[in-house]
């Protein structure tokens, strides 16, 4: 069946009033039967109807609106729109009276009943865990990780969002950089808890270090590195870890994949002949994955295979005993997840047919976004595009794998670039800038009613920043994903400007600011000009003094049904918090938080946050202040 949002069907040559008449009366005349979306086959037979004859004549105009390329086309969908998929269940009205008569008496109990459904409102708080605080030069995933929940459960929080957690690349760390999609950061895995299980033995923890000290991650990977590979092979050799051998093979078993990512990071990284090289120029037989050479090079690298899994399974046992400590909390985990995948990956390699490869296995097309007001060559990110239909043919499988997996980290998470999902930026793999790339038409619904069909609810938030056309809201819509909207962007431009909060949305995630953005304080200090900073004490009256918790605060009065912060606003802090500065390579990913006393000395802040999450109607179902 065809769906469509109401308002788009307007006659485009009526005046403003008859386009207000016809937009008001089609909601009080009964024409339109639901306030937002309508099938197409209804409206047609509506206005057949006597109330509906002033509007007839416009008939043939709304088919031809609804038939237009681009826009109407990509506003095509094969279901009606779901609620939000993040949306915790709503309860509906206690007692049914649609089916009585008008002048019929009603329930005794129909005055009681005035509750509404509930909003299930919620905030939360942006920190990676390489963030956290932790004796031994980045954020692990241990004891700290639950200090943290501990903190966001005294400040009525609901959501803790992470970056990324796959393993970077290890020359800027980007987390959003990833060597593959599907393998955790051994980097994170907790030092002190693998002394508590008997791999480890304390002799052997390094020097400690002060968490206040930005991340060295090149500093930190040379020594956990063999640390790690000890560790590994006490698990599979020593026979007192059988009980967490048992645990690591049911790992490998439910996680098939683990085999390839093992075996492309020996070839990429240990090999003689193929490390330090793309995949795309190693001997055929490997690079095209010809069994014998796949089987001989897996005896070669049997025990680096074997350290590799032990690895990945020791990640995924700490961090899931996070997110379940998180779970039994009333916390959940929101992960986050970059549309594209590196060239250079396991991904790419194992499944060449699902990408636009040219007969050497090198990418022929690339991502990238168009040249906009901020970058005359735009953005070329150089990442393999999908070969969609190739996608198509095999069920979306490999993005069934994907978000399968995630949402064994995650229980739900943000997929960065979603408007790759309606149109994407196709640039030649060979060009040195995106200039001449051209917009591709994306798999739209297709493949998300294939993830459901696969993997049930797909609770999934939609990062709709950037170039936005309609088709990217209209498949937003369709699917009931969530929205973004960030404050830190809504004091230019006028009234109309998205940001602002007069404009938000219940069906989206509220952000003072992303990763990518400055702190708030350090806006306030820095970028913005004069008539951003006139506008913001204006709209949301106040002096000025203490911008960061003016927007935490106005974050939480939002009408969006998601509030989620910077960890480093949060602290009032300037730039020397910022997570992220997008277009530079130095400096980024290594903010940390401080030391292990940071939670006590943020009691005030949790207090604080939890009175506003209070008045605000976000804390979790059932508490009180």
């Amino acid at each position: 069946m065809v769906w469509f949002r109401s308002k788009r069907v307007l006659p485009e040559r009526a005046s403003s009033f008859q386009a207000r008449r016809m937009q008001s009366s089609v909601y009080t005349s009964g024409i339109f039967t639901r306030p937002h979306h309508l099938p197409v086959a209804q409206l047609l037979a509506s206005l057949q109807t006597p109330q509906a004859a002033p509007f007839r004549k416009h008939q043939e105009r709304l088919v031809r609106q609804l038939n237009s390329a681009n826009i109407c086309q990509a506003a095509v969908m094969e279901a009606p729109p779901k609620p939000p998929a993040v949306d915790l269940p709503r309860e509906g009205p206690k007692y049914e009276y649609n089916g009585l008569d008008i002048g019929q008496d009603i329930d005794v109990a129909y005055g009681s009943d005035t509750q509404g459904i509930p909003k299930n409102r919620r905030s939360g708080v942006i920190l990676h865990p390489t963030s956290l605080p932790g004796p031994y030069g980045t954020g692990e995933i241990g004891q700290e990780a639950y200090r943290f929940v501990d903190w966001l459960a005294s400040a009525g929080m609901q959501i803790w969002q992470v970056l990324p957690l796959g393993p970077p690349e290890t020359q800027f760390w980007s987390p959003y950089s990833g060597t593959d999609a599907l393998c955790g950061h051994p980097l994170m895995i907790p030092l002190e808890e693998l002394v508590s299980e008997g791999l480890m033995d304390s002799s052997e923890l390094p020097p400690k270090s002060s968490s206040a000290k930005p991340a060295d991650f090149n500093a930190v990977n040379d020594f956990r590195e063999p640390l790690l590979v000890k560790v590994a092979d006490r698990l599979l050799g020593d026979s007192k870890h059988g009980e967490l051998r048992k645990q690591m093979d049911a790992f490998r078993t439910e996680n098939a994949w683990v085999e390839d990512s093992a075996l492309f990071f020996c070839l990429a990284n240990l090999d003689e002949v193929t490390k330090d090289s793309a995949w795309w120029t190693w001997p055929e037989d490997l690079r095209f994955r010809q069994p014998q050479a796949l089987s001989d090079a897996t005896s070669k690298f049997k025990q680096d295979i074997d350290r590799f899994v032990a690895t990945q399974f020791l990640f995924d046992k700490y961090w899931k005993a996070v997110k379940a400590y998180a779970n039994s909390k009333g916390v959940r985990i929101m992960g986050d997840m970059p549309i594209y995948v590196g060239g250079q990956s396991a991904d790419v390699w194992a499944n060449q047919e699902l990408f636009e490869l040219g007969k050497d296995g090198a990418p022929l097309n690339v991502s990238g976004v168009p040249p906009d007001a901020f970058s005359e060559t735009g953005q070329l990110w150089g990442s393999p595009l999908y070969d969609w239909k190739a996608q198509q043919k095999v069920q979306y499988s490999w993005w069934v794998r994907r978000l399968g997996r995630a949402f064994q980290l995650y229980d739900e998470t943000r997929i960065d670039h979603f408007r790759g999902f309606a149109g994407y930026w196709s640039v030649d793999a060979k060009a040195d800038t995106a200039m001449n790339g051209v917009w591709k038409k994306g798999p739209g619904t297709d493949i998300f009613q294939a993830l459901e069909k696969a993997l049930g609810e797909v609770p999934i938030v939609a990062e709709d920043l950037g170039v936005i056309t309609p088709d990217v809201h209209v498949l937003r819509e369709a699917i009931g994903a969530p929205g973004m909207v960030v404050l830190q962007f809504a004091w230019g431009g006028g009234y109309a400007n998205t940001h602002l909060p007069h404009n938000h949305y219940e069906n989206s995630v509220v952000y003072p600011g992303t990763h990518d953005n400055e702190t708030v304080e350090g806006w306030w200090q820095g970028s913005a000009n004069e008539g951003e900073k006139a506008y913001f004490k204006e709209y949301l009256g106040v002096d000025g003094t203490d911008p960061a918790w003016a927007l935490l605060k106005e974050s939480l009065k939002s009408v969006s049904q998601t509030a989620i912060m910077l960890m480093q606003d949060v602290m009032r802090l300037d730039n020397s918090g910022r997570m992220n500065h997008p277009g530079t390579t130095a400096g980024n990913w290594s903010w940390r938080v401080g030391e292990s006393d940071v939670w006590s000395k943020l009691n005030k802040e949790a207090d604080g946050l939890r009175h506003l999450n209070a008045i605000f109607d976000r804390l979790p179902p059932g508490t009180k202040e």
